[in-house]
């Protein structure tokens, strides 16, 4: 069996393969990798009487294309494997090796040509954050070694293969040295024991948000990566959150001690037993590097065995339409289905990204499928092309489901926003809608594409007629209900908060943030706590469904002070199930000031309000 081209060396400084030419990006396949492991070089190692040899072989031996050696500040691992190949091979050009030697030999070479093998080491860095830092196969001990002396780690320390090493460097500056010395930084166990992701600490704020979305960092390793809650690491760092921007891909791997699963303890896992599978040119450092690099988000999966196989499908089915999905049953041109497909297209590209199903919708039961899927797709590209401007470049996959063809359609957020139909129609995505993009949007998309904050309200303070300056009904015990006020912003026009907690407000759903009356019509400034972006002259008629809740509920149902069931300075006013989605209306208090928050989503309720969530399940 003939094996792909890769970086440059061999497995940890071995015999050299041989090379095929490279591949372009049509050949991308799937390799499954695991770019966390341990050799018996960490102290902590669970079965030090193991061969290298055998770590190896038995990395190849669960599937493995490619493997990095992650020991505890340490490659005195990747030293040892380089050791022994330099030492036989002389032994071989000197006609001196034993029958077991050769043996040996030949297993190194064969293994070289059989998986790629990328040196590393798992750092501690200060109050124990635990990083990943993967380097070509070609980085010699001694340059990897001398990173690690950047990074503060001991001389004396260097072959210990402990997680303790002093008073090392903090986390942002060790991002930062892994990246200038050639390296790809990676969080280790992200949302678990020493992971920078403080999943369930109490505090973080300011330096969670900088620890998880710094530059620097290609990607989170999580111990997650197949959970369907909404408290998954992945749906967490999905982008969609206004104080995490960046989405993150997440990657998953066993941080192996041991060469197969403890029977004792099931979460003592052997090297290849949680993996992931990449979709790359090539098995090569350089391939994972762009891949991190890239909005390729959908190019990375948890591997499954077949045993295990998954359908995506149906999992995307259950989830149903959201922020970043959506189904179609057809694209025909007839009855405008592939308009309302490229709508979506068009709308993911303004706001988050996204995937389209086309030839499914999201109810259960059978799926119809596509009757020529070649020709639909034919037909979605030249749409694409002819129709969508500036030009996209989504991902397409014809996906098979119970003898039926769907098209899967990925589209990243764009960076030329805004993207437009039919040189005149600016959709956006709001939750599950998509929508016509009213005029605020529209020029915040601009803004938004040269790098400028988008200062968008509805009325100059001072001017209108707003709720706080009306004289709101007065309830049974004489209090005023809760108000549109106008509160105190900073100079990018957000509304105040506390700035260590990024959870404050909600992550999503909408605030009514002012009102005023022209003629015989009310407008609305609308915030969307997705993305803190305020939209001005809204009506109650012309508003998308979302919107038209929270102003029909201002103006038939307003909040009345008894309404509210307080924790503390945070208040649910209801809970229901719309459009196929548990809903809540919650309060948040400010001084003398209340503030409203309609239709947030389980997805959207963090920090101090999960426990409303809590509550409802």
């Amino acid at each position: 069996m003939s094996r792909r081209r890769r970086s440059r060396g061999a497995p940890a400084g071995g015999a050299q393969p041989q090379s095929d030419a490279r591949q372009g990006p049509e050949k991308l396949r799937w390799y499954k990798a695991d770019l966390h492991t341990h050799t018996p070089a960490s102290n902590d190692y669970e079965e030090p009487g193991i061969t290298y040899l055998e770590w190896l072989a038995t990395a190849r031996k669960r599937g493995l294309d490619i493997v990095a050696i992650t020991d505890h500040n340490s490659v005195a691992g990747v030293d040892a494997i380089r050791s022994e190949i330099e030492w036989l091979t002389r032994l071989q050009q000197q006609n001196r090796l034993t029958d077991v030697e050769r043996s040996n030999l030949e297993q190194w070479h064969k293994l070289a040509n059989e998986i790629v093998v990328l040196p590393g080491f798992e750092f501690t860095a200060t109050f124990g954050f635990h990083i990943l830092a993967i380097y070509p196969p070609e980085t010699t001990v001694r340059e990897l070694e001398h990173i690690l002396l950047r990074l503060n780690v001991p001389q004396d320390r260097l072959d210990a293969g402990s997680t303790e090493t002093g008073a090392s460097t903090d986390v942002i500056s060790a991002y930062e040295t892994i990246v200038d010395s050639g390296g790809v930084a990676i969080a280790a166990h992200a949302n678990s024991t020493h992971g920078v992701a403080m999943r369930n600490f109490p505090f973080g704020g300011q330096t969670k948000i900088s620890y998880t979305q710094d530059a620097n960092l290609s990607a989170l390793e999580v111990t997650d990566l197949e959970s369907r809650s909404r408290k998954a690491t992945s749906r967490f760092f999905n982008g969609s959150k206004p104080e995490y921007p960046r989405k993150m891909h997440c990657i998953q791997g066993s941080d192996a001690h041991r060469l197969s699963t403890d029977p004792r303890n099931s979460r003592r896992l052997g090297i290849g037993e949680r993996a992931t599978e990449l979709l790359l040119p090539e098995p090569s450092f350089d391939a994972i590097r762009e891949l991190f690099s890239s909005r390729w988000f959908d190019r990375t999966r948890p591997f499954r065995a077949p045993e295990k196989v998954v359908d995506h499908l149906a999992a995307a089915r259950a989830e149903g339409p959201n922020q970043t999905q959506s189904f179609h049953e057809t694209a025909n041109k007839k009855g405008g289905r592939q308009t309302v497909v490229l709508a979506d297209l068009c709308a993911f590209a303004n706001t988050d990204g996204g995937t389209i199903f086309v030839g499914a919708n999201a109810r259960k039961g059978r799926v119809k499928g596509l009757t020529n899927s070649k020709q639909a797709l034919n037909e979605i590209q030249q749409a694409i092309t002819e129709r969508l401007t500036p030009p996209l470049e989504p991902r397409y996959e014809i996906i098979s489901n119970s003898g039926a063809d769907v098209l899967r359609i990925g589209v990243d957020a764009g960076d030329e926003k805004p993207y437009c139909l039919d040189g005149s129609k600016f959709y956006v995505r709001n939750d599950a809608e998509t929508s016509l993009a009213l005029r605020d949007e529209i020029v915040a998309l601009v803004l938004e594409s040269v790098g400028l904050n988008a200062d968008l309200v509805g009325s100059e303070e001072g001017e209108g007629t707003s709720a706080a300056n009306e004289s709101p009904e007065r309830d049974k015990d004489g209090a005023a209900p809760p108000a549109v006020t106008k509160r105190t912003r900073s100079r990018k026009g957000q509304p105040s908060q506390k700035e260590n907690d990024p959870f404050y407000l909600p992550q999503d759903g909408v605030e009514i943030v002012d009102r005023e009356t022209r003629g015989d019509t009310t407008y609305y400034v609308v915030r969307n706590l997705r993305n803190q972006r305020s939209v001005g002259n809204v009506t109650r008629k012309g508003a998308r469904k979302l919107w038209n809740y929270a102003i029909t509920q201002y103006e038939d149902s307003p909040v009345k002070s008894g309404q509210i069931r307080w924790k503390e300075n945070v208040g649910i006013v209801r809970s229901a199930k719309r459009a196929g989605k548990v809903r809540f209306d919650l309060a948040l208090r400010e001084g003398s000031d209340t503030r409203i928050f309609y239709g947030v989503t389980e997805e959207g309720m963090e920090g101090a309000w999960a426990q409303f969530v809590d509550e409802a399940e």
